[in-house]
């Protein structure tokens, strides 16, 4: 059995950056990861960065106005390779990294637990176990697929990770689930051409958000040629000679109709990555949602081993899974002041296009809460830069408690707002009052300045 200081289960933001960490500090590192597709996770080569690229690329593409369906797909099947290539160098460049340092063993295969300081690896030419004190999970999560007749046999069938392997451009794409992720693919084949239809089960679109947002998100979208149909609820699908069709129901009441494409997604949420790990031989205990359940250290319920990122629930970004690992490095060799209970609030952006951006509480929760508060509204549509950037739709919405003056929340809909949010949020990290915004000097033209009108709130 071999032995280590520490083993890490996953090579995603928090289980990469934690093992450069340790192998700085001259500790003997063994780095699992289950697929040599995955390394350096989730994130750089099927979530954050790949769909990214391709929104960017769907952008181009929209801009040169290819007037065919053959034009079209050609431009995407191009972007298609380029993406591929940008992952693949990521990827090759991540492990050269890291398998470099002297004191790190990468082992590519299934890890479970056979004890709670164990590990048995499944690997090509046997399996191994490797044993140590502290033992991090790092897994990050997968799509969850619903029971819907006829998925399992359809070879028309995509999840998020799935379709960015296809080349070839639907022509129809359905999209089952109006979350986040549906919605940014929705807007990203949109712009390659794509002719996209979004069922959403639920009779609240984008439902966290306030209704003048969401009306906002979904005005957008529909100006787009999507097509968004509420109380959808999938019932069942089946493959035809030439393409796919679809059948759901009206929720509201029970109307069942059908839509025909080429091509579905399922984009109906994602849940922790625990399945193969064996959880209960290392006394690790889960949640009602599966995660792994954990303290404000991220220590599980067995003392020496933590979770990180995805698969311990909660927010599902690639910067939280950073942080957990600055919270788990705090902790180890710091002072121990950094928890997972004091990071909020924490900001998050929707790559639609424009891309939809939210930091703090919404107005509706607000209100719930009993708060007085002043909300200030302004369409981009009035700033110099939006103009020049030819991206005049969206919203901007901003929260201030009344007798405070401190910053509640703030929505950004407009072009850049991916960019913006985070001064927003350093303003509400730091307390400041909301004239500090109002009455801060920003460059021009930039959207940034947007925010001097969005808090003139008086």
């Amino acid at each position: 059995m071999k032995q280590y200081d520490a083993i890490i289960i996953g090579f995603g933001k928090g289980g990469k950056t934690l093992t450069a960490e340790f192998a700085k500090r001259g500790w003997k590192v063994a780095l699992i990861e289950r697929s040599a597709m995955m390394y350096g996770g989730t994130c750089p080569n099927i979530a954050c960065v790949p769909t990214k690229r391709l929104i960017h690329e769907a952008e181009k593409a929209s801009w040169l106005n290819l007037q065919t369906y053959e034009q079209k797909a050609e431009a995407y099947k191009a972007a298609i390779a380029r993406k591929n290539e940008m992952t693949a160098a990521s990827r090759a460049n991540m492990y050269n990294k890291l398998s470099s340092l002297p004191t790190v063993t990468i082992y590519t295969g299934m890890a479970s637990f056979v004890s709670p300081n164990v590990v048995k690896v499944a690997l090509p030419e046997g399996d191994i176990e490797l044993e140590s004190k502290k033992i991090f999970i790092n897994t990050g999560s997968t799509s969850i697929i619903p029971a819907i007749d006829g998925l399992k046999e359809s070879k028309r069938v995509y999840t998020s990770t799935t379709l960015l392997e296809l080349d070839t451009l639907p022509r129809h794409l359905i999209i089952v689930g109006g979350g986040y992720i549906g919605l940014e693919f929705a807007s990203m084949y949109a712009g390659f051409g794509s002719k996209v239809t979004v069922l959403e089960g639920g009779d609240k679109f984008i439902a966290r958000e306030d209704r003048d947002i969401a009306n906002a998100v979904k005005e957008v979208l529909e100006k787009k040629g999507i097509d968004i149909r509420m109380n959808a609820r999938a019932q069942s699908i089946h493959d035809t000679a030439d393409g796919v069709t679809l059948t759901y129901n009206n929720a509201a009441d029970g109307t069942p109709y059908y839509v025909e494409g080429d091509a579905i997604l399922i984009a109906t949420g994602r849940k922790p990555m625990i399945e193969g790990l064996n959880l209960q031989a290392a006394g690790v205990q889960v949640d009602n949602h599966g995660a792994i359940a954990v303290n404000g250290y991220l220590h599980t319920t067995s003392p020496d081993i933590w979770a990180m990122g995805d698969v311990k629930g909660g927010l599902q970004f690639t910067y939280i899974s950073l942080d957990d690992f600055r919270i788990i490095r705090d902790e180890l060799f710091g002072n121990r002041q950094r928890t997972a209970e004091d990071r909020n609030p924490v900001a998050y952006s929707v790559f639609i296009d424009p891309p939809l951006s939210h930091v703090g509480i919404t107005e509706e929760e607000a209100i719930r809460r009993g708060y007085s508060i002043k909300v200030s509204r302004l369409s981009p549509a009035v700033l110099p830069r939006a103009r020049t950037l030819q991206q005049t739709d969206g919203l901007m919405k901003a929260i201030v408690d009344e007798h405070s003056g401190r910053i509640m929340g703030c929505t950004l809909f407009c072009a850049e707002s991916s960019e913006i949010i985070n001064t927003v949020n350093v303003a509400m990290k730091t307390g400041q009052h909301y004239t500090f915004l109002r009455d801060f000097i920003f460059t021009h033209p930039s959207m940034s300045e947007g925010l001097n009108d969005l808090f003139d709130i008086d």
